[in-house]
């Protein structure tokens, strides 16, 4: 299998908010970016969105190494926390309803799909990708916001 590297962030002005994600994706000497944008959105549905544009891109099955800024991504799919809210119909231990669970669904289906290494990396700092990633994010969510006349 091949070993793509993939970077993701998610940005949103307001939470809710106009929203955007960006990703690049690294194969070799090949680099992609991909970036897209919502109206109306949360910074955890960008977040996963990016990841979740990052995957389908993929062609084949591919080992990843992923590298998001986001505890909520990195954290729920290394510690099993999306697996259990997927096991017990999308509510956590609390019986709450757990969020986006239609976003959760599809990227656990391409997890299954992908070997994944999970990376968190600090964000804002003084990793590169990260921070185009984050350029392409927020450049998205501008799209989206109102411009007063």
């Amino acid at each position: 299998m091949k070993t793509v590297t993939i970077y993701t962030d998610g940005a949103c002005s307001g939470n809710p908010g106009p929203g955007g994600w960006g990703a690049i994706l690294q194969y070799g000497k090949f680099q992609k970016e991909l970036s897209g944008g919502e109206a109306q959105t949360t910074n955890n549905r960008m977040e996963l969105t990016g990841v979740i544009s990052a995957l389908k891109a993929l062609k084949e099955p591919c080992i990843v190494e992923l590298w998001s800024d986001s505890k909520y991504v990195i954290d729920a799919l290394e510690k099993g926390w999306a697996r259990s809210w997927q096991a017990k119909g999308w509510k956590k231990p609390d019986k709450k309803p757990a969020l986006n669970p239609d976003l959760w669904e599809e990227l656990l289906s391409l997890c299954d799909y992908h070997t994944l290494h999970l990376h968190w990396v600090k964000g804002h700092a003084d990793n590169e990708f990260n921070n185009r990633c984050d350029q392409l994010a927020v450049a998205e969510s501008k799209k989206f916001q109102k411009v007063d006349a």
